[in-house]
């Protein structure tokens, strides 16, 4: 019935015989015989996320070439919410988790890791996993920060979706770091991946004064968010405001200006987070030295950033 080791005219007499008998294949008794369900639960930190969405769809479609479907959750940006959604996953007997999480660093992922296998897609997590597809978020926001930095601007915003209960993700981190390293100015603004509430986020940032010349989005989506805040204001992109997101999601591409982002390769993080846990899945797992992909970025410049209208001296 599943068309493996048998010739075409072998599955169709099949199917024939199928048909004529009126058979149905019984899930639940297929999945005593395997030992396996054929579910894998993807918990996604945030579905507003546009570059999220377009991750989860293509896992999905990977997956499917190793006969695995997805049970996706949403944990809306909290990660309370997070922790409990992947203990109900491991309790319905899903064969294996793909989570991007929104807390790497709690304390429960210690405990989940041992009830069934997991792949961590963006960040390492802490607690024992059969796959890790990390992001080297320092290349990707030391690009964006030197990219700025080279171009004259000196008082920035990052936008981030991060959450104050969890403050010490790497990539917020880094920019600390990076943005003390270069001398320049910044002001971290938390909000949520839905382009409303990035609109309210950026409104309320680019009525200070002084407001910032560049503002640096940790999403492609809240990066939409701060384009119609501009538009609200009257505010010019890139003359009067300069505005980076992190994604290159399709929708970089068509938004006016073009958005300057950075590339993960989204496809290839699917292909690769979709083969570890089939590995593991099949009782072949990679072994350590091999189980842990690390993605590079890679900087798109488009033209939503430009130098200052008033650069300093």
């Amino acid at each position: 019935m599943r068309g493996l080791q048998t010739s075409p005219e072998t599955q169709e007499r099949v199917r024939q015989a199928a048909d004529e008998l009126g058979y149905t294949g019984n899930a639940v008794a297929r999945a005593l015989a395997r030992g396996r369900t054929g579910l894998v639960g993807v918990l996604s930190g945030s579905l507003q996320d546009l570059s999220e969405q377009r991750f989860v769809e293509t896992l999905g479609r990977q997956l499917g070439r190793h006969e695995l479907h997805m049970v996706v959750v949403d944990a809306g940006g909290e990660p309370e919410r997070e922790r409990m959604l992947a203990r109900q996953l491991a309790d319905q007997l899903v064969d294996g988790l793909v989570i991007s999480p929104l807390d790497p660093s709690g304390a429960s992922w210690a405990d989940i890791g041992l009830l069934l296998p997991i792949v961590t897609v963006g960040d390492a997590l802490a607690g024992p996993t059969v796959g890790e597809v990390l992001f080297d978020n320092r290349a990707g926001v030391g690009m964006v920060l030197e990219h700025l930095h080279r171009l004259g601007h000196r008082r920035v915003a990052v936008l981030t979706p991060s959450r104050p209960s969890t403050p010490d993700r790497p990539a917020e981190r880094v920019v600390a770091d990076v943005c003390a390293a270069l001398g320049l100015e910044a002001t971290v603004v938390n909000s949520r991946h839905s382009i409303e509430d990035a609109t309210e986020a950026a409104a309320a940032l680019l009525a200070r004064d002084p407001r910032p010349t560049a503002v640096f989005c940790l999403s492609d989506s809240i990066a939409c968010g701060v384009y119609a805040a501009a538009v609200a204001q009257g505010l010019e992109v890139p003359r009067e405001l300069s505005v980076a997101g992190y994604d290159d999601h399709p929708i970089a591409r068509v938004v006016a200006p073009p958005l300057t982002s950075v590339d993960w390769g989204i496809p290839e993080v699917a292909t690769a987070a979709a083969s570890l846990l089939a590995a593991a899945l099949d009782g072949r797992p990679e072994p350590a030295s091999r189980n842990r992909v690390r993605v590079s970025p890679s900087l798109v410049e488009r033209a939503s950033t430009a130098a200052p209208a008033l650069a300093p001296a």
